[in-house]
């Protein structure tokens, strides 16, 4: 026997378990369920709602299996491997005396309480609880809190499990939320009243185990039993969060996170949780045509027959431009037709990053979502993934919690929810790190796994792929690049980027890309989503607008064909790491809106270019013969390839400019369409943009 394995018995069965392992983790392994309200996987310890006690042979009173440890069980007096008993009459006495506790001051609100059906107290209290109850004091009541435009309160309902506390205080790194008072006065609230304004303070909500705090957006809109729910893949930025998504009849009505170990946990942004409300505000949901300055509704005949006429011209005077949120089925019919063309000006890139052309460990975050955890330096250049991408900062910041990882900073000095060591500002800085003896360069070098982090800030300025150059010229002097290990990583914002540069959605030979296409007099232009762009820059060119909002994009519009926002198509999705995920189809496109896929399909019979598939399953059978790496779902490359990569080879060799990094995302909930589209995120916006509240001296 391993001496960090021990031998224990649970309720009269013999297993062998990890002397680290709570009472709590070994009932489980021996298959029994033990209720909890306090007690969660990813926060640490609290023992205050004492409804996981077990029995603990010899021992005088029954133990919090949550706060224990399996080396700290004492052997019977004869040598015998120690024993606990989860379903004795002592246990069963004492969850029923806890759950008459917690229940003492709990309101039956279950009638009208939004988490009615998903409540974990409701469905403990039929497990564990006593037929009736011995108090019939008049039960207290607590003021509600304002949290904001995300968590609705009644904290009537609270039982202090703190949860919520350890979350904001541990994961998110933003302690807004606390207890106060002792007994029977203790409440949580917010520190000075004032919102909760992390960017990931909606998962406390999932948290919560009882009605406290719950979803204001989705409040009495339906009830858990009446909803579908869609398994399927995140699009507001390029992390690829697993979610579910929930909708009944044409609406969706909510969006929940999954688990998935190796990218988002169990934690999804604001901004995914609450893009749902804009899913149906401004939606395009037939064809317009502008005449005389103004669009007015059209039909698909009519809209085809323009688009394949102005489609049919000069090829080198045509332009197309793809979005942040396209699947790759949708890119793969745009670039077939374009190529059928002959149109080589077509770009994937819509902010301009000087990315893309080389190897694919060149573009991709090389070391894993789940690798930062791994990392024991990290240098961030150019992005604030507070705001790029959440979920990967919370992954930061726990390795830096939790394995004291030192992080380094050449950028914007924000607050990143962790400390870190500023380290410079602008090019100049990096390109001058590797030639210091002392400072932050040694903490790089002394690493086993050290690890460097390009954002979108970085890429997108006009010395972009230069910037690119010089961060993998550190990475390869200070050894990040190993057989078993890739440091080198870069952080993208959309999440069609790293699909749209695994097509080659890239300029061809003669083409230009998004800014040879603004300076270049054009006829014209397709926008695939495209929404992010100075759109006054096209001239005179005739503007063809293919996606699912009202916005920037379709403002400028000649012609608008209204495609499916991502929750209303089936598509691959490929996120920053490389990792190839699939999302589903929740609703159907509103109105006259098409698949995206199959609007280029049926414009391509229009003029007589037939593309060689007619439904999604034959295009998908394309796409993975013509690029095998769509076919490997779920799979994230990580280190594969690391040994033949040279990281000096990335971007372009040359001088960089002495300009400070900016972050490429200037404001966190309002970073496309869609998410422009939905009120609480605008209310979240606006929130941040009020001055702080502070305390009275």
């Amino acid at each position: 026997m391993s001496e960090d394995l021990r031998k224990i018995i649970v309720d009269g069965e013999e297993i062998e378990v990890p002397n680290s392992y709570t009472l709590l983790q070994a009932a489980e392994e021996a298959g029994r369920e033990i209720p909890r309200f306090c007690y969660h996987e990813r926060l640490s310890v609290a023992g205050n709602c004492r409804m996981c006690l077990v029995e603990l042979v010899g021992a005088p009173k029954p133990a919090a299996s949550c706060a224990m440890q399996v080396k700290d069980m004492r052997g019977g007096p004869n040598g015998e491997p120690p024993a606990m008993n989860t379903l004795s009459p002592m246990v069963k006495k004492a969850r029923e005396g806890v759950m008459e506790f917690l229940l003492i001051n709990h309101p039956l609100d279950c009638p009208i309480c939004d988490q009615g059906g998903e409540c974990d107290l409701q469905d403990q209290a039929l497990a564990y609880g006593r037929t009736g109850s011995r108090f019939p004091e008049n039960k207290r009541a607590v003021e509600d809190k304002e949290m904001g435009p995300i968590i609705s309160t009644e904290m009537t309902r609270c039982i202090q499990c703190t949860r919520c506390v350890r979350f904001v205080t541990e994961v998110a790194g933003s302690p807004e939320i606390g207890m106060i008072g002792r007994g029977e006065d203790a409440e949580i609230t917010t520190y000075l009243e004032s919102a909760v304004e992390s960017e990931l303070s909606g998962n406390v909500i999932d948290l919560c185990p009882v009605g406290a705090l719950t979803s204001k957006p989705y409040a009495f809109n339906a009830r858990p039993w009446e909803l579908k729910k869609t398994e399927t893949i995140d699009v507001m930025d390029a992390v690829g969060s697993n979610i579910r998504v929930d909708n009944r009849g044409p609406a969706v009505l909510r969006i929940l996170p999954r688990v998935h170990e190796g990218v988002n946990e169990e934690w999804i942004s604001d901004k995914t949780r609450y893009a749902w409300e804009g899913l149906g505000k401004q939606r395009l949901d037939r064809p317009y045509v502008r005449e005389n300055g103004k669009l007015r509704p059209s039909d698909w005949t009519e809209a085809l027959g323009i688009a394949a006429e102005k489609l049919g011209g000069d090829a080198s005077k045509i332009g197309v431009v793809a979005g942040d949120m396209n699947s790759v089925e949708e890119l793969k019919a745009v670039k077939d037709l374009a190529d059928a063309l002959g149109v080589a000006s077509i770009d994937c890139r819509q902010d301009g990053a000087k990315i893309g052309g080389g190897a694919r460990q060149d573009y991709l975050f090389n070391s894993t979502i789940a690798g930062i955890e791994d990392a024991d330096a990290i240098l961030l250049v150019g992005t604030n993934p507070r705001v790029e991408a959440a979920i990967i900062n919370a992954r930061i910041r726990k390795t830096w919690l939790n394995n004291d990882t030192k992080v380094g900073v050449i950028g914007e000095a924000v607050d990143l929810t962790y400390e870190y060591e500023h380290v410079g500002e602008s090019a100049k800085d990096l390109a001058g790190l590797k030639k210091k003896r002392s400072g932050f360069i040694k903490t790089l070098k002394d690493a086993k796994r050290p690890m460097i982090i390009v954002g979108s800030g970085a890429l997108t300025r006009g010395d972009g792929a230069q910037v690119l150059n010089a961060a993998g010229d550190l990475a390869a002097a200070v050894g990040a690049i190993s057989e078993d290990w890739n440091g080198f990583n870069v952080l993208h914002t959309a999440a069609s980027r790293v699909g749209g540069l695994d097509l080659g959605f890239l300029p061809g030979e003669g083409g230009h890309d998004v800014a040879g296409m603004q300076s270049t007099a054009l006829d014209t232009v397709v926008l695939l989503g495209a929404d992010e762009l100075d759109m006054s820059s096209f001239g005179d060119a005739f503007v063809i607008y293919v996606g699912s909002h009202g916005d920037n994009g379709a403002h400028r519009a000649d012609l608008i064909l209204p495609g499916a926002a991502w929750t209303e198509q089936d598509g691959i999705f490929v996120n920053t790491e490389g990792r190839v995920q699939l999302a589903s189809r929740s609703v159907f496109p509103k109105g006259e809106a098409k698949e995206n896929w199959a609007i280029f399909r049926a414009l391509s019979e229009r003029l007589g270019k037939t593309l060689p598939y007619d439904n999604l399953e034959q295009l998908r059978m394309k796409l993975f013969e013509d690029h095998p790496v769509f076919a490997g779902i779920d799979h994230a490359p990580g280190a594969e390839g690391a040994a033949d990569f040279d990281a000096k080879a990335v971007g372009e060799a040359g001088d960089v400019a002495d300009e400070a990094f900016t972050s490429a995302v200037s404001n966190f909930y309002f970073t496309n369409p869609i998410a422009r589209a939905s009120e609480t995120l605008a209310a979240c916006s606006a929130l941040r943009s009020e001055p702080a509240k502070v305390a009275a001296e």
